[in-house]
């Protein structure tokens, strides 16, 4: 007796779907096309004129994000915008968004504000002064240590501050030079360190030793800025006057001497100097307002001139104040200033100006390191114009506060090939990719006892994916695309050396699974459990499976035909790269992976409305992406044709007549007859779990049906005479 057939949800209404399906296709595939174009400089013409020797730009990439320019296959520097790298907060709240090209030797050669709503360029100050500031960046080195206004300070260089725009200049100073370091650190063109990757020094909280004013100057717990009017007038000799009678940076016959400010500050964090200066009950009721990881500096002085400045209350940062470590500068907003009032600290002297400033955790601050405090100093020569010249102090933390964090020296030494470097330096991420390949390895080879628990499979399935999305995807960055597919084949054209693919060991050794799962079994086990962008659709879907969202399928015949798009796209993007691999990629934005999983939706509106789309498709039919577009996954599907084994079981009944299978598939690729198409199989397991269980599969049902009938016991017979009888009677029982 024939089998009725599995009933999907949703698939009575396979016309409206399959309609619905194809509209949605040709609205992605137009919005690529619209988007896809718009590679680096396509997007911003004037990066060629920054690199005019380069032959191909790369689209925005990596961690952090750049694209990479060309010179032929020889890179010759990168491109980025600003607030994907360095985001960082001005007066409007929002960070100024800069374009900026950097070279192989890491020196500045092109900036351009992209965007910025600073209030105080939109009203009174024309917003081509700040054109012309990031201009003044171009030909300067990632290196240089940069400040606004001028300094005192040796080995530093001074660039002229916006006239009335004080913190917006310091904005954009810190934007600029933060995000073109990360880069070029994260690019190995400069030696350093990303600050998200040094590990900072932690404060000892069990030390804590009396001490009063003079021990704590004494051992470098306070430090001194003392600034006489002299020194500030020498400062800003040659300068416009600024004609006010009473201005203390003014030439003043006979009061050279006189103290223009008199300044300490401190790290006010370690008990032995912050439970001595505020007192016992105070200096807790300030640590339990401090998140783990927030640093308080003290800062008091006396004098002319005042620390705390009118701009944190005019804007919300403080405008005079800074500090400055490792080339990065921190600035503090009015949330961040703690008053200071009535300090207990023995023998300290009275002070007319007292608070606290917090260095918030997650801003990069180590606070055992060296840093250096930023006093600015204005003079006003116009109603709209200022003059700046910045003043500076060294501090460093006594030893005795803090714990430092233990330094491993390389083993690779310093002529050693970079591939090598960096494959040392992401051992961690190359452990946890190895152990996850190596579950997946024991799940394959295992198959056969772990499809016999359903349970078990979808708790492991399940987690994987997870393990997929956020590990593989969204830390390790390791989303393979059909680009990978393109270069490789480019570079066995036109030669082929291995430590091009060495540099990003993630790519390199899921590629080398990949390659040995595709020999092996085909396409699927990429496209079933290591694609980070298929795993956000699987999972997607089963949450939306869970809230009972109706599901939608195409009828057989047009589910067949749009396999189809997949492997034109391919084809398209093979032939392109024939004649620019430049090209292939920016039309391979076709695929989502890099807005989705690389660059964490940080993208401008049409590349995440694309993204978003395709994941919101996923919830009513599973895998619409990965089934019907994914050039990837075609190329997946033409390599491994030629796998050596097939091991998802089949039985003569399959298809004739039992479909739950071919019903039941997450991405219906088994046919209706029976087989199963392993080119569009993404290994699931789903229907190994159905061929082993005897409650479900019609054979084994049957099978199992029968041995209950036989194991049955048979009917006793019970002997019983009656006297109406000359015999015993037999009465069944």
């Amino acid at each position: 007796m024939r089998a009725p057939p599995f009933k999907h949800p949703g698939r009575d209404s396979g016309s409206l779907a399959s309609r619905l399906l194809l509209l949605c296709m040709a609205c992605l595939l137009l919005l690529v096309s619209m988007d896809a174009v718009a590679g680096i400089d396509q997007k911003f013409p004037e990066v060629r004129g920054y690199f005019p020797g380069a032959t191909r730009f790369g689209d925005i990439s990596g961690k952090p994000p750049a694209a990479t320019v060309y010179d032929g296959d020889k890179v010759i520097g990168y491109v980025f915008e600003s607030v994907m790298v360095a985001p960082v907060p001005a007066y409007s709240g929002q960070p100024v968004n800069i374009l900026v090209a950097i070279d192989r030797a890491g020196k500045i050669i092109g900036t351009k504000v992209l965007e910025q709503h600073e209030p105080i360029l939109l009203v009174g100050i024309p917003v081509q002064r700040l054109y012309d500031f990031v201009e003044r960046y171009v030909g300067h080195s990632v290196k240089d240590k940069i400040v606004v206004g001028g300094s005192r300070a040796s080995g530093t260089v001074k660039i002229d501050a916006i006239s009335s725009a004080t913190v917006t200049s310091m904005v954009v100073n810190e934007t600029i030079m933060n995000a073109a370091l990360d880069v070029a650190v994260s690019r190995h063109l400069v030696a350093g360190s990303l600050a998200s990757e040094s590990a900072p020094a932690t404060i000892r909280t069990d030390a804590f030793k009396q001490a009063d004013w003079r021990q704590l100057t004494g051992n470098g717990a306070f430090r001194r800025l003392h600034l006489t009017r002299g020194t500030v007038i020498d400062a800003f000799k040659g300068q416009p006057e600024s004609g006010l009678v009473d201005d203390p940076t003014a030439p003043a016959p006979g009061h050279e001497g006189d103290t223009f400010i008199d300044l300490y500050y401190g790290d006010i964090t370690p008990p032995t100097v912050g439970r001595n200066l505020l007192g016992d009950s105070a200096y807790s009721s300030m640590m339990r307002g401090l998140s783990p990881g927030d640093e308080a500096i003290a800062v008091v002085a006396n004098g002319l001139y005042s620390f705390k400045g009118v701009g944190y209350v005019r804007g919300g940062i403080f405008d005079r104040l800074h500090v400055m470590q490792n080339g990065k500068l921190f600035l503090f907003k009015d949330t961040d200033f703690v008053s200071l009032d009535d300090p207990a600290l023995p023998g300290m002297p009275a002070f007319n100006e007292k608070g606290i400033f917090i260095l918030h955790h997650g801003k990069g601050f180590n606070p055992g390191g060296p840093w250096t405090l930023q006093l600015l100093v204005n003079r006003q020569v116009g109603p709209l114009k200022s003059i700046y010249s910045t003043f500076t102090g060294g501090y460093q933390i006594p030893a005795d506060y803090v714990t430092q964090p233990k330094v491993n020296s390389s083993p690779i030494p310093d002529d050693a090939p970079l591939w090598v470097k960096i494959w040392y330096g992401k051992r961690f991420e190359i452990a946890v990719l190895v152990a996850g390949l190596f579950f997946l390895s024991l799940i394959l080879v295992f198959q056969d006892w772990v499809v016999k628990r359903p349970l078990l499979l979808e708790r492991l399935r399940v987690g994987f994916l997870i393990y997929t999305v956020l590990f593989i995807g969204w830390y390790g960055l390791a989303q393979l695309s059909v680009v990978n597919i393109l270069t490789f084949v480019n570079a066995v054209i036109h030669g082929f050396h291995w430590s091009t693919f060495l540099m990003d060991p993630l790519i390199f050794i899921l590629w080398t699974f990949v390659a040995v799962s595709l020999l092996l079994v085909g396409r699927g086990v990429y496209c079933g459990w290591l694609c980070p962008f298929g795993a956000l659709q699987v999972l997607i879907n089963k949450l939306a499976v869970k809230f009972k969202v109706p599901q939608l399928e195409p009828p057989p015949y047009v589910h067949e035909r749009l396999w189809a798009i997949k492997y034109i796209v391919m084809l398209f993007l093979f032939g392109l790269s024939l004649q620019s691999v430049n090209l292939s990629e920016r039309f391979a934005e076709v695929e989502p992976f890099k807005t989705a999983i690389n660059l964490h939706f940080m993208r401008s509106w049409g590349y995440v409305a694309y993204a978003v789309l395709l994941l919101g498709a996923a919830a009513f039919t599973n895998k619409v992406y990965c089934r019907y577009v994914c050039p990837l996954g075609a190329g997946l599907a033409i390599s491994g044709r030629w796998r050596l084994f097939e091991w998802l079981r089949r039985r003569k009944e399959c298809g004739h007549p039992c479909q739950i299978c071919a019903n039941e598939c997450e991405v219906r690729a088994i046919s209706p007859l029976g087989p199963i198409n392993y080119n569009e199989c993404h290994y699931c397991l789903d229907c190994q779990v159905t061929y082993e269980n005897d409650r479900k599969c019609p054979p084994l049902v049957e099978h199992r049906k029968r041995k209950e009938k036989a194991s049955r016991p048979l009917p006793t017979r019970v002997v019983m005479e009656t006297a109406d009888t000359e015999g015993p009677a037999e009465i069944p029982r």
